[in-house]
């Protein structure tokens, strides 16, 4: 669908804001990357689209964040979860219902949470720069790809 490169945080936060005006409650977007690709910074300029204010961190320790904006957004990180057991997954389900869901590290979660309407996957060009490349399999994302190249044009 779509690919930019990123040359900073700043850029990672816009082009997540492209991709959270057509985001609905319901949604869920799958967000993955080596470690300091950035999977943070694009969940936080999407949140921030979204109309979230205050801290946006990455739930590693909690595995999940609630946060109220325009529309309700949960942020997973399943960074320490091999695989979601149906245990966690009850646990989880408050978070997954009425908002707009982020995943992180969403592998552990394949086949058991809900399946995403949008993938992000950030990866490593250099120090300075990240490659965002994202896929949707829902309609209302078919012109990102446009927009997203108009962010670097």
């Amino acid at each position: 669908m779509g690919e930019v490169v990123s040359t900073s945080v700043e850029a990672t936060e816009r082009a997540a804001a492209l991709l959270a005006r057509r985001l609905i409650v319901g949604n869920v977007v799958e967000v993955s990357g080596e470690l300091g690709s950035g999977k943070t910074s694009f969940i936080r300029g999407a949140c921030r689209a979204l109309g979230v204010e205050g801290p946006i961190t990455s739930p590693t320790y909690t595995i999940g964040h609630r946060y109220e904006g325009r529309l309700p957004v949960s942020h997973l990180d399943l960074y320490r979860l091999e695989r979601v057991s149906r245990a966690e997954l009850g646990d989880l389900e408050p978070l997954l219902q009425d908002a707009v869901v982020f995943i992180e590290w969403p592998a552990a979660g394949r086949g058991t949470l809900p399946a995403a309407c949008v993938q992000v996957r950030l990866a490593h060009l250099d120090p300075c720069r990240r490659l965002i490349d994202v896929e949707a399999t829902d309609p209302a994302f078919a012109d990102l790809g446009a927009e997203l190249d108009r962010l670097v044009a």
